[in-house]
């Protein structure tokens, strides 16, 4: 039976997968949720024997069901191949008590890969399956990771542009040089003086523009997303999930059937939520452990019911989570309101106008299924040279802000369920701040020269997509304030 999927502002809106993804937000400012979410058909243990791509097909087809076997096995093998410098895709490794899944064995070296690597073909696929003829316009924005992951996948696709809007003073050196030196001549990378959350609503803003949207038709062009508003993005993320849940089993380390924990670093909710979908599909997970940094707005609201954005934003080292609206929040949001659209609206038109929402206490209780905590900046520093000094692994900042608050959730429940703490990036996207929490470091040496060291104190070689960039030349140098984004876009596409 075919699943549709609505909109969480306008339950009238439905549409089918393909559309879902082709459009990437819905016209009202919804995001497309599945009117339900459809259980695993294989057992656990048939799940044990499979590959990763065995696995993303097991997920993905009872979600995208207007593709054929044919289209979708084709794009997945098309996303998980040799671009993954390992066969495992996702592979598992066991440090200090706790299982890391490691998601950056991928091009860019960040969990980005994992679903930007197969959104191109489920994209290009989509426009076949519904006849589109304009070109389409990938609009995104970036806290730093989904940028270059965007670019690789997107780079010199026919039928696609892409438009990247990044922080300008908010990511790291290294995740900058990945993004400005993107080769490709449908690319295009711009800085904005400003932070995530105002680039993030700058591209909600142009997808909501009925007249813009009336102009790029009359040049041939529709826009659709790669940020994980983007349901095609959502659902390759659950499959790591099944994944890592099955290598367990295969490997002893679980029992059929037995719970374990998922301890997820935290920005715009989609990594975690896609955790939160695996386990309403019947994996058996207990509890979704939600770590913030310091901008620490989901902490909040798991403590209080209440989202409040009306606060400081503050520059961490874990960039890619620095964000204080948590766009894929409203699909939760919208399920624990009982799939009530004009609710979930309600709370949407609330935080773009007043910045605050607060939840009823019916929805909080649907939330026990999750722990909320945030890590320091000294907490994050702490745990990556802890870890170093008790077991030679080292851990990117992302990661390290998950395994601090993993600790602080068993020093408060004394839980001792098997858990596996999703690893978001390589640390060698962020050789600075790894390198200063290990042995602080002078600011004399470059952020390449800190890779070489921090190659041979982890004994890991570097990967190659930093060697790639080490020498390459800057091709994007395009800036801008907030307010001149559309201008930027208008340019770019020649209107």
């Amino acid at each position: 039976m075919e699943l549709m999927y609505a909109s969480t502002r306008d339950t009238n809106v439905k549409v089918t997968a393909s559309q879902a993804v082709l459009k990437g937000l819905s016209e009202d400012g919804g995001l497309f949720v599945p009117e339900k979410i459809p259980a695993l058909d294989v057992s656990l243990k048939e799940l044990s024997g499979m590959t990763y791509q065995e696995t993303a097909y097991a997920v993905m087809k009872l979600f995208l069901t207007d593709f054929t076997e044919e289209e979708l096995k084709g794009c997945i093998r098309a996303a998980y191949d040799s671009k993954f410098d390992t066969e495992e895709i996702a592979p598992l490794v066991s440090a200090d008590g706790a299982y890391y899944l490691e998601l950056f064995h991928g091009a860019t070296i960040a969990f980005k890969d994992m679903a930007l690597s197969i959104l191109p073909h489920l994209l290009t696929t989509s426009a076949k399956k519904n006849h589109v003829k304009n070109e389409i316009v990938i609009l995104t924005a970036t806290s730093g990771d989904t940028g270059k992951a965007a670019l690789a996948g997107f780079a010199d696709v026919a039928g696609t542009k892409i438009i990247v809007f990044y922080p300008k003073n908010g990511v790291s050196p290294i995740q900058e040089k990945q993004m400005v030196t993107q080769k490709g001549a449908n690319t295009h990378v711009v800085g904005i003086h400003s932070n995530f959350d105002e680039a993030q609503s700058g591209v909600k803003q142009m997808f909501a523009d009925k007249d813009l949207a009336r102009e790029l038709a009359g040049h041939g062009y529709q826009f659709s997303s790669a940020n994980s508003i983007n349901i095609g993005r959502l659902v390759p993320q659950i499959v790591y999930y099944v994944y890592a849940y099955a290598r367990l089993l295969a490997k002893g380390e679980i029992q059929d059937g037995e719970s374990i924990n998922v301890t997820v670093p935290t920005g715009n909710f989609g990594n975690i939520l896609a955790a939160y979908y695996a386990k309403n599909m019947g994996l058996p997970i207990a509890k979704l452990i939600c770590a913030s940094n310091e901008n620490k707005v989901l902490y909040d609201f798991f403590t209080t019911g209440a989202y409040n954005k009306n606060r400081e934003f503050l520059l961490t080292s874990s960039p890619s989570m620095d964000i204080l609206i948590s766009s894929n929040l409203e699909r939760l949001i919208y399920r624990i309101a009982g799939n009530d659209a004009a609710k979930n609206a309600a709370f949407m038109k609330r935080l773009a106008e007043e910045g605050v929402y607060e939840i009823t206490p019916d929805m909080m209780a649907k939330l026990d299924d999750f722990y909320g905590n945030y890590a320091s900046e000294q907490e994050t520093a702490d745990t990556i040279r802890k870890l170093y000094k008790h077991t030679g692994y080292v851990l990117d900042t992302h990661t390290a802000v998950a395994a601090s608050v993993y600790r602080k959730y068993q020093e408060q429940t004394k839980d001792q369920t098997k858990t596996v703490i999703v690893s978001t990036a390589s640390p060698f996207k962020f050789t600075r701040s790894v390198m200063n929490a290990i042995d602080p470091v002078s600011n004399e040496k470059g952020d390449f020269e800190l890779a070489d060291e921090l190659s041979k104190i982890a004994k890991v070689k570097v990967p190659q997509a930093i060697e790639e960039i080490r020498s390459a030349k800057v091709l994007h140098q395009t800036e801008c304030e907030a307010s001149q984004m559309q201008d930027a876009v208008k340019k770019f596409l020649g209107l």
